[in-house]
């Protein structure tokens, strides 16, 4: 029985990153064997074992056959006559397919230390094709390293053309999008994620509703990069550069849908885009079943985004209104949110990335100030059920209109 380091860590061990999680393959060895030695099965469709001491993962070395379209269409064989070179050349790309004896040495049958220094994101074989959760896997990777000089080889992007348009894309279910997309969103670079898909067309099919963006023009005095997928890429790399919550940059994803929906005779314009791109929101969340919780923000953003960024221009009841409609005052966690989005909405505009924007500490002081408005035993006196209520709104309308004062200087 031989042991290898496979996969990610051997990879980020020689790019002299962080090793966020170790995983092993088994040469030579039979489920038994593993049982024996108190290694725990996991695995449902093969075997993988739990070690009994670091619970990292021990797979057999294994070989994986098509039989059938997406990425279920699998059957697995695995022995103890199945090498470390044929488990690697069923895996992905060339920088994942590398092992590390105990020894030290790296074995690398299909260049993958070439490929590192090229930075280079190429496939190991053709079996690519056979599974088309590989283009969303190979557009994360791309995000993830786009700060290094990452870039997909050109015979990969060929293959994943291929993959769309032979119908491999379609066949992905949203979990699995949605699992990878998340994971994307959460990377540096997030916005190289949905490039790589536009690259090789699985954005259209993926992801309809942000592909329809691409051509759409905006006003170039508010948007010089005028095109509106272009914006919307930007913003959110700029929520992803600021560290923002993974929520936030799914909002910032979906904070102009609506603008797809625009009559192209009202070009550049896009009036009442707002609520238009709520229901495009609400059906892009319900095919890949986002979390209530990103979904709720995503559509909080795509709806008030406009109002939060004229907030100079509010009257202060129309402030109020705002935070009562965001239910800003029993979550203000989420509020919060909303203001990130719109933030990166505001800076993610070609060479305005920079512009101050005290919208959202404006509304932020204005939210905290209304909130601690409180009514005193005194001022309850003689009132019951709806009185109350008036009366602890117009206490947060005076705390508003004060904290709209402090900054009528700083907001024009």
């Amino acid at each position: 029985m031989e042991v290898y380091l496979v996969g990610g860590a051997v990879r980020d061990q020689l790019l002299g990153l962080p090793v966020r999680e170790r995983d092993w393959v088994v040469v030579g060895a039979r489920p038994e064997d593993l049982e024996r030695q108190g290694y725990m099965p996991v695995g449902r469709e093969f075997p993988v074992f739990l070690h009994p001491q670091t619970k990292e993962e021990y797979a057999l070395a294994r070989l994986e056959r098509k039989v059938s379209p997406g990425y279920r269409g699998f059957t697995t064989q695995f022995s103890p006559d199945v090498t470390l070179e044929e488990d690697l050349k069923r895996r992905d790309l060339t920088i994942n397919a590398m092992a590390q004896a105990p020894s030290g040495e790296i074995i690398d049958p299909y260049g993958g230390q070439q490929d590192l220094k090229a930075r280079r994101l190429r496939h190991v074989s053709a079996a690519f094709v056979e599974d088309p959760v590989r283009i969303l896997r190979l557009a994360r990777f791309a995000a993830r390293f786009a700060d290094l000089g990452f870039s997909v080889a050109e015979e990969t992007l060929t293959l994943m053309r291929e993959m769309v348009s032979s119908g491999e894309a379609d066949t992905l279910v949203p979990e699995r999008v949605w699992q990878e997309t998340e994971r994307a969103l959460g990377e540096s670079r997030p916005d190289v994620f949905f490039q790589t898909l536009r690259d090789c067309g699985a954005l259209a099919v993926i992801f309809p509703e942000i592909d329809a963006l691409y051509g759409v023009p905006q006003p170039p005095k508010w948007h010089p990069e005028v095109d509106t997928g272009v914006h919307v890429m930007l913003a959110v790399r700029y929520a992803a550069g600021i560290g923002a919550p993974t929520s936030v940059r799914f909002a910032v994803l979906m904070h102009d849908l609506g603008k797809a929906r625009t009559p192209r005779e009202q070009w550049p314009s896009h009036r009442g885009h707002e609520e238009a791109g709520v229901p495009l929101v609400e059906a892009l969340s319900q095919r890949l079943r986002v979390p209530n919780g990103f979904r709720e923000l995503a559509v909080l953003g795509a709806r008030h985004h406009a109002v939060v960024h004229k907030a100079a221009e509010l009257r202060a009841d129309t402030v109020l209104k705002l935070l009562e409609t965001t239910d800003a005052f029993r979550r203000p966690e989420r509020f919060a949110e909303l203001l990130l989005v719109c933030e990166s909405d505001a800076r993610g505009r070609t060479g305005l990335e920079d512009r101050p924007y005290p919208q959202a500490e404006y509304l932020r002081r204005a939210r905290d100030a209304a909130a601690a408005a409180q009514l005193s035993e005194e001022d309850r006196a003689g009132l019951q059920g709806p009185a109350i209520g008036a009366k602890i709104r117009a206490r947060r309308l005076e705390a508003v209109t004060r904290v709209k004062e402090e900054f009528a200087g700083q907001l024009t």
